[in-house]
């Protein structure tokens, strides 16, 4: 598809003009997961002080929230799964039968082929793009994607920092509440992180107490949430982050402020960014360590065609 193809149709009026080249280049599937460099890696160590592990992730059951038409099935065949092996030994073992969208659930990392827009005509998925550019019909398969799944997703080892909105705040964002770009700077200042502290390669977290609801309000926890708008996913991408995460479920607000806009942050960051977005996450050890800046781990399962992945994020300080 040519540049002037794209260009003519009917784009979101959150992407840009050029928004489908991806300046590291026409075959690029791994966006900014291309500024994970052993320099990072490298400037993330030197914020190790005590080596203290911290999770950053939601456990996995059948009591977490479930966003609408979801599933999470865990069995366990037989009792023992095996054995026994060894006339001596005896051996028995378990296994277990794990049914769910396993990229798309609990807290999880959305991988570049997750999101894009219908940029054509209904049903036609010629001119329904993705990241870089990619179309649907060359990228989806009723096995994965072709194209743009997680397996293209570097491990990450970076320096982290954490905007803790809801303690700025003292309260649990409402529902729909948007978090302004003046929120995330006022967050710095009171948590006395320089403005000038994130770097190109790092990633960045937004507390906006939604995690709280995660047991509490489980059966509502999908039907909104506050979140960054337009304006804080814009000023993230300036400062090339490689990811943005929250304790939300998508980590822009929900709803949308307009609501004929859905998802413009996703759009911005994934589509126009190569950003990697990770949902469902819990900085409470975090805010209990006043631990604003730290190293960032997270290895995405390199699931072949996955539009995401499952795992736990760790912070190391």
């Amino acid at each position: 598809m040519s540049d002037e193809t794209i260009k003519s149709m009917s784009a979101s009026p959150v992407l840009g003009p050029e928004w489908f080249k991806s300046r590291w280049g026409p075959e690029d599937q791994r966006g900014n997961g291309n500024l994970m460099t052993a320099k990072k890696v490298l400037e993330a160590v030197g914020l190790i002080k005590t080596g203290e592990i911290v999770s950053l992730g939601m456990p996995y059951d059948a009591r977490m929230p479930l966003a609408p038409g979801r599933a999470y099935a865990l069995r366990m065949p037989g009792g023992p799964t095996g054995g026994p092996y060894g006339s001596k030994s005896k051996t028995i073992w378990n296994d277990e039968f794990i049914a769910t969208e396993i990229g798309q659930i609990g807290t999880q990392m959305d991988a570049l082929g997750h999101l894009g827009c219908m940029c054509g005509m209904r049903g036609d998925k010629t001119s329904m793009l993705f990241y870089n550019g990619n179309r649907l019909s060359e990228m989806w398969s009723p096995y994965g994607l072709k194209k743009l799944g997680i397996e293209n997703a570097p491990p990450f080892f970076t320096r982290g920092v954490l905007f803790d909105v809801q303690g700025l705040k003292g309260r649990v964002l409402d529902v729909g509440e948007e978090i302004k770009l003046a929120d995330l700077k006022a967050c710095l200042k009171r948590q006395r992180v320089p403005k000038d502290t994130i770097k190109a390669g790092d990633a960045v977290f937004v507390r906006t107490g939604h995690g709280t609801r995660w047991y509490t309000e489980t059966k509502t926890f999908y039907e909104g949430a506050p979140g960054i708008g337009l304006e804080c996913a814009r000023w993230f991408s300036s400062l090339d982050v490689c990811v943005v995460g929250a304790d939300n479920f998508a980590v822009e607000v929900v709803p949308p402020i307009d609501p004929e806009v859905f998802h413009p942050c996703h759009q911005h960051l994934i589509m126009e960014n190569g950003i990697y977005l990770h949902e469902g996450m819990t900085f409470e050890g975090l805010v209990e360590r006043e631990a604003w800046v730290f190293a960032y781990v997270f290895a995405p399962l390199p699931i072949v065609g996955a539009t995401g992945s499952p795992g736990n994020p760790i912070a190391v300080l």
